[in-house]
Order: structure tokens, then sequence, then C-alpha cells
């Protein structure tokens, strides 16, 4: 069964970083696109209850490169406040991606057509997704265009050997997609070692098998029953 997705995403800006970093006023991306960023580009392009989506690779096209702006930001007792936001600049990133059939939705098993959903995501990427697409934050605006993982030359390509950045945040699971028991009703953070490999490669573990991981809450997985979920019938009379 096919269910592997490949696209190009682009823009002028981005900045990936983790949620405990953007409470101040300053902000500071990654160098490095987060799992948990190019996971939400993949939703925005086709989503839906019944399915998953797992970021296999990424791979960087354009050279690293940073810039900082001044923001001018609205205080919360009033007046305003001047900020730095150090953002990545002009960057293209090819991805790979495949669907999972979400287990933890039972009652959604009428929509478990994994041919289905796959046939409606290739045409998504052609049409550039469902929704906007925002580079980690809603300020760096992204495109996606159709690509051949691998295809096209990297700035990277020519790299004799790997880079690592060390200990870096790589996101969130959720319980409404937690595969290990003791994930079950509970948010958990995860962290990974990131490398990038030859050719400007990241190639992302599975949430679960994130060597670094932490709860940080209890929490009920979102209900996506009838009533309450607006999309559930959608795409019902697609075929495989």
């Amino acid at each position: 069964m096919q269910n592997i997705i490949e696209y190009e995403v682009y823009g002028d800006y981005a900045l990936f970083s983790e949620p405990g970093m953007r409470i101040g006023g300053e902000k500071t991306s990654y160098h490095l696109p987060t799992y948990e960023a190019i996971k939400g580009i993949t939703e925005s392009i086709y989503w839906k209850p019944s399915i998953k989506w797992i970021v296999d690779s990424v791979r960087i096209m354009n050279p690293i490169q940073t810039e900082t702006r001044g923001v001018l930001l609205q205080k919360y007792g009033g007046g305003k406040d001047l900020a730095y936001y150090t953002y990545l600049k002009n960057v293209r990133y090819q991805v790979r991606a495949h669907l999972e059939i979400n287990g933890n939705y039972p009652e959604l098993k009428a929509d478990w057509n994994e041919g289905k959903h796959y046939n409606i995501a290739q045409r998504m990427v052609k049409r550039g997704g469902r929704r906007d697409i925002f580079l980690g934050t809603r300020e760096c605006q992204g495109f996606v265009v159709p690509c051949v993982f691998g295809e096209d030359r990297s700035f990277y390509d020519n790299m004799p050997g790997e880079v690592s950045y060390g200990f870096m945040y790589h996101g969130i699971t959720y319980p409404n997609e937690a595969v290990l028991p003791e994930d079950k009703w509970k948010m958990t953070l995860n962290f990974w070692n990131a490398v990038m490999k030859t050719k400007g490669i990241l190639e992302f573990p599975k949430p679960e098998k994130c060597p670094r991981r932490r709860v940080i809450k209890k929490m009920e997985p979102t209900p996506f029953g009838k009533g309450t979920f607006s999309g559930l019938m959608e795409f019902t009379d697609e075929e495989a």
C-alpha cells in the first residue's frame, strides 16, 4: 500500500523553536526545522482524525542563514516594548512523510481506508495544501509544491560529513496520537539528538522512539465523533 508523500516547502522566513522558548519577548529560531513544525505543515496539506502523519526525512536545500529583526510588542499591562526575533531566511526544504491509521479512534473505523487518504493527500500536495502553510510561526508564510525527494541540488550536497546540532526539541505527543501505554491520557514532550547528514538530510525518529521524553501533564484526547468535528464527513465518497 502506498502511503508516502513528498513535497517541497519554502518561504522568505521561518522560526522554529520549542514552545517554552516563546514565552518571553525574545525569540530565536533553531537552525533546523523541528519535527513538530514539519508535521504541522503536512497536516495543513491534508489531515483527518482517522490518520496521523509521520515525518520521515527533511532535506535542507538552501544555505542556513539567520536575520535578526526588531519587533514592537504590545505589553499586557499597557504600552509597548521592543523585542528582537532571530529568523531563518530564504528557507527551502524537501519533505518525505507517510500516513498511518490512527487506532485511537475506533469509532472512526469506517474511515480507516489508507489508500483513500493517500490519494487525497497526493491531490492536496499538487494544490499547495488545504490550509495556510506556516513555517514555525504565523508571520512566516510558506508555500508547498510537489517534488521528488532527493532530486534537484542542495547547498549541502558536497558536505563531507555529518553536523551534530546536539540536544533539540522534537515535538509533542498528544493523547489522541499516543502509541505507548505510558503516553495514554498524557501530553508528552519529546527531544532528540539532531544530526544533519550528507546532502543536508535530517532523519527523524518516531515520537515514541525519541531518546528523551518528558510528561508535561495529564490530558484527555480530543473527541472526534459525530457532532464534534465538522470535517468528519468530508471525502466519504472517495475510493482507493
